[in-house]
C-alpha cells in the first residue's frame, strides 16, 4: 500500500512531451495542497457533466471557467457575462443533483497499470515504449475524474492508502451512462470508461474554434451551442490555420508519427519515430483529423495547460474532452477555424 503523498512528490515532476506547455507556462503540481471552494466545484461539475468543459475540477475558477459560463448564458439564451450571477445560478439549480464530489472505492482497475516514470523525454526513447502511458497513479486518477492530483489531495488526507477497497473523495465526473457504441473497438470503449465519458452526447452539424475566445464550439444545424470545451490552439510559430476544414475521421488511442520536419524545435539530428499509443503520448487518446495536412484536433498529456500553453498548430483539449467530442463528430463535419 503506497500514501497519496508519496504519489504526488513523483507526480511533481513533469516531464515535457513533444505537444505539451511551453516551460514557462508549465503547472507542476503543487508541493501541498490546494484550496477548494466547494460552491465554485459544484458549479464547475454541473457545467462538465452538461458539455460546457470548465477545464480541470478544481474549485478555483479561472479563465476556463468564465469561458464556460459564457457558453452556458448563451445555449440559455441568458446575459452573457462568465460570471455566476443570480440568472446564471438559477438556470444551474435543476441540475444540483450532480453534486461537487463523489465518494468511490478504489478498484484494482482503477489502480491498473502499466505506469511509465520517468517519462522520457526523447522520442527515439519514447518509441521503444510500449505505451506512453501514466506516469503514477495518481495521475491516472486525476485524469479519470477530470482533474489534478493536487485537488484529490486536498480532498482527502495526504496519508490515504491507494489500495484497493479504499474510499476517496473525488470530483464528481461520473457519467450518467457507460453503454457505449458496441462498434466501438473494446480499447476504446475501455478508455472512454476509464475517463468517465458519458455514452450520452449529443451530435455536431459543425464545430467552431475561436481564436480569440480560446475554445472550441459544438453547434447544431440551427446554429444552436449545444457543447463548447476549452482550448490551445497554434502559437507564433505555428498559427491557427483560420479558414473552413473537414473533419476526416478519428483515430483512437493512436501511435504518433514524429517527423522533427514538421516541428520548429526538433532538434538536430533528430530522425522520424512512431510513438506508441498513451494518454501520456503527443496527442492523447485520440485524434481527430483534418483535411489540412498534418492537422487535427486531438487530447494532451496535461490537462491543466489547455488555455494556458501553445500548440503547434493543432487544437488541443484534456483527454476527456477530446473524447467526448469524438462522439459528437462523425466523418466529414465542417470545421471552422477563426479569430
Amino acid at each position: 500500500m503506497t500514501s497519496m503523498t508519496a504519489f504526488v512528490t513523483k507526480a511533481s515532476v513533469l516531464a515535457c512531451c513533444l505537444l505539451a506547455a511551453l516551460p514557462a507556462v508549465a503547472q507542476p503540481v503543487p508541493a501541498k495542497p490546494v484550496p477548494i471552494d466547494c460552491n465554485v466545484l459544484h458549479v464547475q461539475v454541473i457545467l462538465d457533466h452538461l458539455g460546457f468543459g470548465p477545464g480541470v475540477l478544481d474549485g478555483r475558477g479561472g479563465q476556463s471557467l468564465v469561458a464556460a459560463l459564457k457558453g452556458f448564458q448563451e445555449a440559455k439564451g441568458l446575459p452573457i457575462t462568465g460570471k455566476p450571477d443570480t440568472q446564471t445560478m438559477r438556470a444551474l439549480y435543476p441540475y444540483r443533483a450532480a453534486r461537487p464530489t463523489v465518494t468511490v472505492a478504489l478498484t484494482p482497475e482503477m489502480l491498473a497499470g502499466p505506469f511509465v516514470n520517468p517519462l522520457p523525454k526523447d522520442p527515439a526513447k519514447q518509441a521503444e515504449l510500449q505505451t506512453i502511458g501514466y506516469r503514477t497513479v495518481m495521475e491516472k486518477l486525476g485524469e479519470m475524474f477530470h482533474t489534478t492530483p493536487a485537488v484529490i489531495m486536498a480532498l482527502n488526507s495526504p496519508s490515504t492508502k491507494l489500495s484497493a477497497g479504499t474510499k476517496v473523495v473525488f470530483p464528481n465526473a461520473l457519467p450518467t451512462s457507460r453503454d457505449y457504441d458496441p462498434k466501438f473497438r473494446p480499447d476504446w470503449r475501455a478508455t472512454l470508461n476509464m475517463l468517465n465519458v458519458d455514452a450520452k452526447q449529443p451530435q455536431a452539424d459543425h464545430v467552431v474554434v475561436d481564436k480569440s475566445d480560446g475554445v472550441l464550439r459544438v453547434l447544431d444545424a440551427n446554429d444552436k451551442l449545444i457543447a463548447q470545451f476549452s482550448a490551445t490552439m497554434g502559437s507564433s510559430h505555428d498559427p491557427l490555420p483560420l479558414g473552413t476544414w473537414t473533419i476526416k475521421g478519428s483515430d483512437y488511442n493512436p501511435k504518433f508519427h514524429f517527423n522533427p520536419a514538421l516541428f520548429w524545435d526538433a532538434k538536430k539530428g533528430q530522425k522520424k519515430e512512431m510513438l506508441p499509443p498513451g494518454p501520456n503520448g503527443p496527442v492523447g487518446v485520440v485524434w481527430m483529423d483534418l483535411s489540412k495536412d498534418h492537422y487535427g484536433i486531438h487530447g494532451t498529456p496535461n490537462p491543466e495547460t489547455i488555455g494556458r500553453a501553445e500548440s503547434h498548430g493543432c487544437i488541443r483539449l484534456t483527454n476527456w474532452d477530446a473524447a467526448r467530442l469524438s462522439m459528437m463528430i462523425k466523418p466529414g463535419t465542417k470545421a471552422v477555424f477563426q479569430v
